[in-house]
C-alpha cells in the first residue's frame, strides 16, 4: 500500500502562518501535522512508501522536511503557484498516479488534520471489507454539514449516497479527507474526472465512486482536529495530546 498526502493547498485563511511556509509542517506540540500521521501509519506495517503531493510554492520545504526523515517519502510538485491556479485534490491525486505509475492500494490523506485515534483500526478495517472505504462521524450541526462530504449509509457500512457539501444533506454522516483506494479504483480516478466528477474536495470522486462499486465508510472512534483557521489552529495547541491508545 501507498500512502498519498495531499498537501497542494495554500491555506489562505491561516494567513500570516501559511503565507510562505506549508500548513502540514506546523508544529502541534512536539511534532508536525504530517509526523502526528505519519508517525501513526507507519505502525501498522503496510504502507511501504509515502508521497507527498505539493504546490511548487512549497515543494522545497517539503522536500527539506523529507530529506530528514528515514521513511520512504517522495515529494511530488504539482507546478502550481497560486491558489487560483491550484488543480484540486482530485487532479492532484490522477497527477500523482500518472506520475508515479501508481498500481497498488493507495490510503489517500489530507496533510492538514491530526486525530486522537489511530488509522491503523481503519486500513485493518479496509482490508476486511475488500473494498474502497472513507471515514465518517456523527455530525448534529446542519451548517457544517453544509461544508462537507454527507454520506448516506446503510446497516452494513455501505455507503448509499455522497455529496459534497450539501444544500439539502441527507444524513448526519460527516465524512472527513481519509480514503483506502482499492487498486481497482486508483484506476477509475481518471474516468471520474472524464464523467464529471468534481476536482476541487478529494470526496467529489468518492461520491461518483459509490455509485460504480461498492465503498464502505468505517465509523471514527475518536476525534477529528481539522486546521482550518488560526482559531482552530491556536485551539489545536491548547487541546490536542496525541493518539490515545
Amino acid at each position: 500500500m501507498k500512502c498519498l498526502i495531499l498537501a497542494a493547498g495554500y491555506a489562505t485563511r491561516l494567513y500570516p502562518l501559511t503565507e510562505n511556509f506549508p500548513k502540514p509542517l506546523l508544529k502541534v506540540g512536539e511534532k508536525t501535522i504530517l509526523d502526528w500521521l505519519l508517525d501513526d501509519i507507519h505502525t501498522s506495517g503496510l504502507v511501504d512508501q509515502y508521497i507527498v503531493i505539493s504546490n511548487h510554492k512549497f515543494a522545497h520545504h517539503f522536500q527539506a522536511w523529507a530529506d530528514d526523515h528515514k521513511l520512504p517519502i517522495t515529494v511530488l510538485d504539482d507546478g502550481t503557484e497560486s491558489n487560483e491556479t491550484r488543480l484540486g485534490a482530485v487532479k492532484d491525486i490522477q497527477f500523482a498516479i500518472e506520475e508515479l505509475k501508481l498500481d497498488d492500494d493507495l490510503l489517500v490523506i489530507a496533510g492538514d488534520n491530526v486525530l486522537d485515534f489511530s488509522l491503523v483500526d481503519y486500513i485493518r478495517y479496509s482490508k476486511e471489507k475488500n473494498t474502497t472505504c472513507i471515514m465518517r462521524y456523527f455530525e448534529p450541526n446542519t451548517e457544517k454539514l453544509h461544508k462537507t462530504g454527507v454520506a448516506e449509509v446503510d446497516e452494513n457500512d455501505k455507503i448509499i449516497s455522497m455529496e459534497e457539501k450539501p444544500a439539502h444533506p441527507k444524513s448526519n454522516w460527516c465524512t472527513p479527507p481519509f480514503y483506502v483506494y482499492k487498486k481497482e479504483d486508483v484506476r477509475l480516478v481518471k474516468v471520474g474526472i472524464e464523467s464529471g466528477c468534481g476536482v476541487d474536495a478529494p470526496g467529489s470522486f468518492i461520491a461518483w465512486l459509490c455509485t460504480q462499486t461498492p465503498v464502505h465508510a468505517y465509523e471514527m472512534p475518536g476525534k477529528r482536529y481539522d486546521i482550518g483557521n488560526l482559531a482552530s489552529y491556536e485551539e489545536v495547541q491548547r487541546n490536542y495530546k496525541g493518539i490515545v491508545k
